[in-house]
């Protein structure tokens, strides 16, 4: 299951909080599919997410209207690509 999130990566994405680019992870898929089974696991098991996987960066995008209001704003978080597939 890793595997195949892995190598269905977006490689036109930005890079995320976690300062990996997608295109890393998807070339580098058969390597670090054991690694990362081995830390979702663990991490299933013991309850707890590392901190890297939690954080996001959040930023505002305008939705419709005058700029001004901050009504006219919605959030958009950038979560980590570990933190994503790990979800």
């Amino acid at each position: 299951m890793v595997s195949d999130l892995l190598h269905r990566l977006d490689t036109q994405k930005a890079m995320e909080p976690d300062g990996i680019h997608p295109r890393v992870l998807r070339e580098l898929a058969v390597v670090l599919t054991k690694p990362l089974s081995i830390t979702y696991q663990q991490s299933w098991l013991s309850r707890e997410v590392l901190v890297d996987w939690k954080s996001a960066n959040v930023t505002s995008i305008n939705k419709k209207g005058r700029k001004e209001d901050l009504v006219n704003y919605r959030p958009v978080s950038l979560i980590s690509v570990m933190g994503n597939i790990m979800k």
